[in-house]
């Protein structure tokens, strides 16, 4: 099938690519109003980022914080929170903590896992209101509360950095799930239309060039032999945006009508739902 090819009246799209095996584990994809119908500009350059970076930038500024309160020099904590505005407003290029790890410590790590940038910038922004906050406290005359507001980033900074629970994100996720945000629910996915031969046990995953979950997840299940079509985003944002795709990898398990069985999550539960 690699060079199936299907021609419309608007346009002819470039093969879907069909495989043996697949990946299938799902990256959270509520974020924001705009994801429940991605553009086609979100789906070609989807927000993301080694994952190992906003962790490093974590250490730097939890640990900023918490040298001003060891130091009881408060105007750390108020060039800590104009960090985070550079970053936010230019993004990595002004982030000092992110050019220290693409500069030295990514060339000797490799790599990280590719995660969702939104969560990570709603995170910075809270970051930088709280420390904002502790410094005008500062200025106003309040040092209790000043450092009580910079223990609190340095704590949850510092959390993040060390064990990967990001609040900030977290409560990100939770206040889209409270908007009613979330994957669009798919009951039925047209085989023809992605070039996929209706088989037992298919599982139809839609992936993106960039994400590197889907390749070593693609890798791990191959020995499974489970019959896969993959679907690139990048190749049809149509697809996607039917589909109501706006964060991969992402996939689903069908019979051979099309009709969706399972969204599936995790390695083991594919494994778990191919046993009779």
């Amino acid at each position: 099938m690699a060079g199936w090819r299907r021609r419309s009246s608007r346009a002819t799209r470039p093969p879907i690519r069909l495989d043996g095996a697949a990946t299938v584990v799902i990256l959270d994809s509520m974020s924001s109003a705009e994801d429940t119908v991605p553009s086609r500009a979100a789906l070609l350059g989807p927000p993301v980022i080694d994952a190992r970076a906003p962790r490093f930038n974590q250490a730097i500024i939890g640990g900023a914080a918490l040298a001003a309160f060891l130091l009881g020099w408060w105007p750390l904590l108020a060039l800590a929170a104009l960090q985070l505005a550079l970053t936010l407003i230019f993004g990595p290029r002004l982030c000092l903590a992110c050019l220290l790890y693409f500069k030295l410590v990514r060339p000797w790590l490799g790599p990280g896992p590719v995660k969702d940038a939104r969560p990570v910038r709603f995170a910075n922004l809270v970051g930088l209101v709280f420390l904002s906050a502790a410094s005008a406290a500062h200025l106003a005359g309040f040092p209790r509360l000043g450092w009580t507001l910079g223990l609190v980033v340095a704590g949850l900074a510092l959390l993040a950095a060390s064990t990967g629970l990001c609040v900030g994100c977290e409560t990100y996720r939770l206040l889209a799930r409270l908007r009613g945000i979330g994957p669009r629910s798919v009951a039925r996915i047209d085989l023809q239309e992605i070039g996929a031969s209706p088989q037992a046990g298919l599982v139809v995953q839609f992936t993106h060039p960039r994400c590197s979950d889907c390749r070593s997840l693609e890798e791990r299940l191959s020995a499974q032999g489970v019959p896969t079509a993959l679907v690139d985003v990048t190749q049809h944002p149509d697809l996607a945006q039917k589909y109501g795709i706006s964060l991969v990898p992402l996939a689903f398990k069908v019979d051979s009508d099309g009709r969706v069985l399972a969204r599936v999550t995790t390695a083991s539960q594919l494994a778990e739902r191919q046993r009779p």
